[in-house]
């Protein structure tokens, strides 16, 4: 949420963090004594407080070679504070946000930002406000808030692109932007759509000679290659990106860039090859302070080293690693270094030790897989009631300005206006108490299909999957179309999370709401039908929750996403005898064979695991039963033997 929106008191507990901030590091820190700063600085603050440049372009010619010294920065700002020049405030506290960005402390950064941004709309002034932005989307990006991130880096790029005379920096921070919303992309798996806007930052940088905005956007884009698994690809983007860097003379540049081509070294089965710059590496790394770099390279070292069987060297860096990721909450480094622990481990035969780490990988990959996707959805959806409140109070706000223009006129057009608004308040009071209605309906028959207890993590990101593009590309009416049908699901998930086992008849009306959303995603193709047998009380009947999902998805998605002409999936509920209830999950789709053909040329795959998972649920579920559950699996075929689709048979205990 940009600052300007933030409550009143928020707004004053940030103020004040940020004043102690600067207290702290004026009255704790000895190189802060006014006696060591440098004369010559001191004489560049006097004149530049005198002659008050207003442009970011200005102070950063003049500043540019002090603006990563955090002392010197303080200084500045505390005399452009006694001197109530503004513009040198929120130039000096956007670069001490950086330089606390570069340190992984990043709420320190975010304070810091957010007070250059409230200045810098307090004057008024578009480049300040634009790096402003900027940068706190850079920072949000960093705490994985993605939606906060892309909403900060987007209104940078829109203000950006309206300046009609764009300077240097305005060009520059349209590339910021696009950087970023590139980053963002590649946070959200979308690989494709993050290169292209890195190609497209990497044009315009390329229009402005700016070196270091080339050397950042082919590392990314190298970086896309890599996760998509074109190592070659990405290893010609990482050597562009260091030879930028070697150019400008950059040692982070450095260090990022050849701790990327190492990496690739070892996926490419070159381990020693990539020690030869991973371990003169570390003390670099260490000594730009920088967590995230140094946490990457030395995870990377030990994976190198254990892949040439130098086990005690790789544990001892794999976990000083990972001590420096957990310092700094680096969640993707986290899951990293224990899954390359487990590896390690698995080596050197303590199996014990190997699955221990594997399953603290997996549990925190879950942990924050889940995370993300209730924040995300918890973003959307206070974007748009914000969107759609500050929409209706602008349109109140217009409407009651027109009321007073014509009360000014006369009587008569007070009248006309009185009878107008009468009527159009009559008509939306009308719509309005229609549309509760119909919705009320909506819900009513809904409202027994959607209670849950727990949720496939796997399925949540697929709906998401249905509705994040219209987001991100802010497609509004697409997004409240989907938004609107998620939410009633969500919200179902929300409230019966905390039960163990639901009814049979909630678990039916669940599995209905779950192909009703999925059959969005097919064009209304499939028709489905459910059937329970009369004699089946499904009220007293209690199973796992969410167990028919993970086979109904195998069902479309294995059987029948590929098959031609029609679409049909059975589900039927009968006694199979007095110990257990039968549940039948029938398609008439490709069958196994041929949808396991058809997996194998794909190029993404698409490993389903919900299956299994739902298997253990089972189990765990019997055991507070006398009698076992059991899950079959038939391949049905035609007349002539060909394949006629699958059916998946539950028996479940109820005694």
């Amino acid at each position: 949420m940009p600052n300007h929106q933030l409550p009143h008191f928020i707004k004053s507990y940030r103020h004040s963090c940020i004043t102690l901030l600067i207290a702290f590091l004026l009255l704790f820190c000895p190189t802060l004594k006014a006696q060591d700063i440098p004369e010559d600085f001191k004489e560049k603050v006097r004149d530049l407080i005198k002659d008050a440049p207003k442009s970011y372009g200005e102070l950063d010619t003049a500043l540019k070679r002090s603006k990563r010294d955090t002392t010197l920065l303080t200084y500045f700002l505390e005399e452009a504070k006694s001197n109530n020049y503004l513009e040198g405030q929120t130039y000096a506290l956007n670069q001490l946000g950086t330089a606390f960005r570069n340190l992984s402390q990043l709420e320190k950064a975010i304070i810091l930002h957010e007070k250059g941004l409230a200045i810098a709309e307090e004057i008024e002034s578009t480049d300040f406000k634009i790096l402003s932005l900027n940068m706190l989307g850079v920072v949000y990006r960093r705490k994985d808030a993605i939606q906060t991130a892309l909403g900060y880096n987007q209104q940078a790029l829109e203000i950006a692109e309206t300046v009609s005379n764009k300077s240097k920096h305005v060009k520059r921070s349209i590339n910021v932007a696009l950087n970023s919303i590139g980053n963002l992309y590649q946070t959200l798996g979308q690989y494709d759509l993050a290169i292209s806007q890195f190609k497209r930052a990497l044009e315009l940088e390329r229009e402005l000679s700016n070196k270091l905005g080339l050397a950042i956007n082919n590392q990314n884009i190298g970086d896309c290659y890599e996760q998509k698994g074109e190592l070659e690809e990405a290893l010609q983007y990482y050597r562009k990106s260091l030879a930028y860097n070697e150019d400008i003379n950059s040692d982070y540049g450095r260090v990022i860039c050849k701790n990327s081509i190492a990496r690739i070294y070892t996926k490419q089965g070159m381990p020693n090859a990539a020690l030869v710059i991973f371990e003169p590496l570390q003390k670099q790394a260490l000594k730009i302070g920088d967590n995230f770099i140094s946490s990457s390279v030395f995870i990377n070292t030990g994976h190198a080293q254990t892949s040439i069987g130098e086990y005690q060297k790789a544990k001892k860096n794999i976990s000083y690693g990972l001590q420096l990721a957990e310092e700094s909450n680096m969640p993707a480094l986290i899951i990293a270094a224990k899954r390359f622990l487990s590896s390690l481990a698995e080596k050197t035969g303590n199996y014990k030790e190997a699955l221990k780490y594997q399953k603290e990988a997996e549990s925190f990959e879950n942990t924050i897989v889940n995370q993300r996707n209730l924040n995300y959805i918890s973003e959307i959806t206070l974007q748009y009631d914000n969107e759609k409140k500050n929409s209706e109070i602008e349109s109140l706000a217009q409407e009651n300005e027109l009321s007073k223009i014509r009360l000014r006129k006369n009587q008569t057009t007070i009248l006309v206006a009185a009878l107008t608004l009468g009527l159009i308040g009559t008509m939306l009071f009308i719509m309005y108490r229609k549309y509760h209605s119909d919705n009320e309906k909506k819900v009513l028959s809904l409202e027994q299909n959607m209670l849950r207890s727990q949720m496939n993590p796997h399925f949540l990101f697929n709906s998401l999957n249905s509705i994040k593009l219209y987001i991100i590309n802010n497609d509004k009416k697409n997004a409240v179309h989907y938004l609107n049908k998620f939410s009633k699901l969500v919200r179902r998930i929300l409230e019966g999370s905390s039960l163990k086992e639901i009814s049979l008849a909630e678990e039916i009306e669940t599995a209905e709401l779950y192909l009703n959303i999925e059959n969005i995603r097919f064009s209304e193709e499939i028709k489905f039908e459910i059937d329970v047998a009369k004699e089946i009380d499904s009220q007293q009947v209690k199973i796992p929750s969410l167990v028919l999902q993970p086979f109904l998805e195998n069902a479309i998605w294995h059987g029948l996403s590929s098959k031609e002409g029609e679409k049909r999936i059975w589900l039927n509920v009968y006694n199979y005898d007095k110990y257990h209830i039968a549940i039948d999950v029938i398609d008439n789709g490709v069958g196994r064979n041929a949808s396991e053909k058809i997996k194998e040329n794909r190029v993404l795959k698409r490993k389903s695991v919900g299956i299994d998972i739902t298997t253990e649920r089972l189990a765990n579920f019997s055991k507070d039963y006398e009698n076992d559950f059991e899950v079959a699996i038939e391949d049905l075929k035609d007349e002539t033997g060909g394949a006629a689709g699958t059916k998946i048979t539950l028996k479940i205990p109820t005694i």
